[in-house]
C-alpha cells in the first residue's frame, strides 16, 4: 500500500544475533516488520524457511582476493596493459583493494555468476540484491587510481560506452534467468538515465536501491545535476518504467529519519521501500515505521 512504510532491513553479520536462532515469536516479529531483508548466503540459506522475504546479496563484478574463484578463474579478472590485475575502486589501501574487478563482458563470468546465484535462490529467497551495478566504470589499480582495463575481446582499452553496454547486457541476462524473482540494483542515480544502455540496465530491475536516500550529504538545493529536485525526478522516471526505489538511508537522528520517511511517503507508488540502520532493529524499533496513512 502507498501509505504504509515497507521497511528493508540489512541482515549483515552484525544482525546475526537476531537471526542466528530466533524463537517463533521473534521470527513472527521480523516477518511482520520487515517487508524484505538483504541477506548473505550461505548463512541465510537455512533461514528462508521462516523468513521467505529475503534477498540474497550478490555483487555484479566482485571477485574477492583469496577466494576460490580468484584461484580457479584468473581469466575472469580484468587487467591493465601490463597484465596487472585490476580491482573494484573501493576501500583500497597499501597498494591493494579487497575485490578484483571481474570481466562483465565475459560470457563465462556471466554464466558462472548466474549459476551460483541460482543454487541459492532455489532454496527460498525472494530474489537478488545486486551491488555495484555501476554504469560508471569503477575499475582501478591497487592504489585506487582509475584504470581503463584491456578488453579481452578486442585487445583495446575498454571505453565507458563499451562498459555500459556490457553491464546492460549482463543485467538483462540476470533478469531473464530469474523472471519470477525480485531483482534489486544498487545503482548510481545521477548517471544519464535517458541513455539507451542506462535505461536497459534500470529496466532490468524491480527496484533501484538509492544509498543514503534523501539524507545524502551530496544532495543540493536548486535544480542542478545533484539536486533534490533531480533526485525526485529520477524516481518519477523509474515509476514511469514500472520500477520502484528503495530510500536506503543511514540516518542517526530522529529528525533525519523523519525526513527520509516523509520523502518516502511523498514518492511512494506502492512498489517502493525504505530502510535505515538506526531505529530498524528489533531492540531499537522506531514506531514511526509502523505508521499507516
Amino acid at each position: 500500500p502507498r501509505g504504509k512504510a515497507r521497511f528493508v532491513q540489512v541482515a549483515d553479520s552484525a544482525f546475526d544475533r537476531f537471526t542466528y536462532s530466533p524463537g517463533a515469536a521473534d521470527q513472527a516479529w521480523m516477518r511482520d516488520h520487515y517487508w524484505r531483508m538483504r541477506t548473505w548466503a550461505p548463512y541465510f540459506d537455512s533461514r528462508t524457511s521462516w523468513y521467505p522475504g529475503a534477498w540474497m546479496y550478490s555483487d555484479a563484478y566482485a571477485i574477492y582476493r583469496g577466494s576460490e574463484i580468484a584461484t580457479d578463474h584468473p581469466e575472469w579478472i580484468l587487467r591493465d596493459a601490463q597484465g596487472n590485475r585490476l580491482f573494484i575502486q573501493f576501500a583500497c589501501a597499501n597498494g591493494t583493494c579487497p575485490q578484483y574487478a571481474a570481466d562483465i563482458g565475459s560470457p563465462a563470468w556471466r554464466a558462472g555468476w548466474i549459476a551460483s546465484a541460482r543454487e541459492h535462490v532455489r532454496l527460498g529467497y525472494a530474489g537478488l540484491w545486486v551491488d555495484d551495478v555501476n554504469m560508471e566504470m569503477k575499475v582501478s589499480n591497487g592504489n585506487g587510481d582509475s584504470v581503463a582495463p584491456i578488453d579481452p575481446r578486442t585487445g583495446a582499452p575498454m571505453t565507458k560506452a563499451v562498459w555500459q553496454r556490457y553491464m546492460a547486457e549482463f543485467m538483462e541476462e540476470v533478469r531473464a534467468a530469474f523472471p519470477q524473482e525480485e531483482i534489486v540494483h544498487n545503482a548510481l542515480w545521477f548517471m544519464n538515465d535517458e541513455a539507451a544502455d542506462e535505461r536497459r540496465q534500470l529496466r532490468a530491475a524491480d527496484l533501484i536501491n538509492l544509498e543514503r536516500g534523501v539524507n545524502d550529504d551530496g544532495l543540493t538545493g536548486g535544480d542542478g545535476p545533484f539536486s533534490l529536485r533531480k533526485f525526485l525526478e529520477f524516481i518519477d522516471r523509474r515509476h514511469e518504467d514500472g520500477v520502484g526505489v528503495i530510500l536506503d538511508a543511514n540516518a542517526s537522528s530522529e529528525d533525519d529519519r523523519l525526513y527520509n520517511l516523509a520523502a518516502y511517503f511523498l514518492v511512494s507508488s506502492g512498489r517502493d521501500a525504505l530502510g535505515n540502520g538506526v531505529g530498524g532493529k528489533p531492540d531499537d524499533w522506531w514506531d514511526a515505521y509502523d505508521v499507516d496513512l
